[in-house]
């Protein structure tokens, strides 16, 4: 087994429907190499990657926190089933629908490298499971927002996926963890922070779009449709909610399913960057996998053109609203 990166040859699979769509992707986003920072452990390459677009472009920042695919051999190999781990835990592949949103819409853009499996970038850094990391000492268990998610088991580092039980095959050595957050957690977010206070210190405002993929949405009764997008915004907390009714509108006019903050209303990202009172504002996108993966929500497909145009209609419009913010001038977008 050999790691993988989302800049190299990811997968040694690749579909003829593809439509080139890497190549392009990685063309789109211009001369430009990214700022590379932080390390994956056992693995030589940055954790993160981030696209800086020129300041006077759009207040827009895009983050894709959950498509890392660089997994150190050691990682893989302390998998009990490393491929249904990383099917189920990846965002699979949204970071190739949001390169070329980005290139397209000069949209400033921040790609985690490091895997999910390793360290979730949308959680607390206190929200661990201590049980499940040897070295730790005793630690008494004080039950709060901070580590609710590790209680189910997806935590910072997740123990336990629903359907597959501990996906680890031995617990995971306290200097590792402190490794893999020096390495991947803390840069990710210094590099995030920085480049929001960058957006904002320009424009007087800020928006980060905090891109996902979910699996398709359970049907509730045999004639449900479910929604294809979710709209995040912590129920109102994180995000200016004409914003927010301006991503649904657009989605709805162009024929898709959405839904509001259910099942998913954002996570730690939203709660930590989403600081209206100040001009920075954070909504997060989830985006069903049937739409721009194959049948076995493994491989882009050729419908991932589709989602790309529809997902840059929606940053530039966003853009615009934004920028209109700044000068008082809250435009009323046409979401046709």
């Amino acid at each position: 087994m050999a790691a993988r990166s989302n800049s190299g040859l990811a997968y040694p699979r690749r579909h003829p429907d593809h439509g080139g769509m890497h190549t392009s992707m990685t063309d789109a986003m211009g001369t430009g190499k990214p700022e590379q920072g932080g390390a994956i452990p056992g693995v030589a390459g940055p954790s993160y990657s981030l696209w800086r677009m020129p300041c006077d472009s759009t207040p827009v920042l895009v983050s894709v926190p959950h498509a890392g695919r660089c997994y150190p051999l050691d990682v893989l190999a302390a998998l009990r089933d490393s491929d249904e781990a990383q099917l189920r835990l990846e965002d699979r592949h949204i970071d190739l629908v949001a390169k070329p949103v980005a290139a397209e819409t000069q949209t400033s853009l921040l790609v985690a490298e490091a895997p999910r499996a390793m360290i979730d970038l949308n959680r607390s850094v206190e929200d661990i499971d201590w049980g499940m990391v040897r070295g730790a000492g005793m630690r008494p268990v004080r039950h709060s927002i901070a580590n609710r998610r590790s209680r189910n088991g997806l935590g910072l580092v997740p123990r336990r996926i629903p359907g597959m039980g501990e996906i680890w095959r031995r617990p995971l050595e306290k200097a590792q963890l402190e490794a893999w957050i020096a390495g991947i957690y803390t840069p990710y977010h210094a590099a995030l922070g920085r480049e929001l206070e960058r957006l904002r210190d320009r424009w007087g405002v800020a928006l980060l779009v905090d891109l996902h993929s979910m699996p398709p949405l359970r049907k509730s009764h045999p004639q449900d449709r479910p929604a294809e997008f979710v709209i995040g915004d912590r129920f109102g907390a994180s995000c200016d909610p004409g914003l927010v009714d301006l991503a649904i509108r657009y989605l709805a006019n162009h024929g898709r399913r959405v839904a509001h903050n259910r099942p998913y209303s954002g996570g730690y990202v939203l709660d930590r960057y989403g600081q209206t009172t100040r001009g920075i504002h954070a909504l997060q996108i989830e985006v069903c996998r049937g739409t721009y993966l194959d049948a076995r929500l493994d491989q882009p497909s050729a419908r991932a053109g589709a989602i790309v145009k529809l997902l840059g209609g929606l940053v530039r419009m966003l853009g615009t609203e934004v920028g209109s913010m700044r000068r008082g001038e809250r435009v009323a977008q046409a979401a046709e």
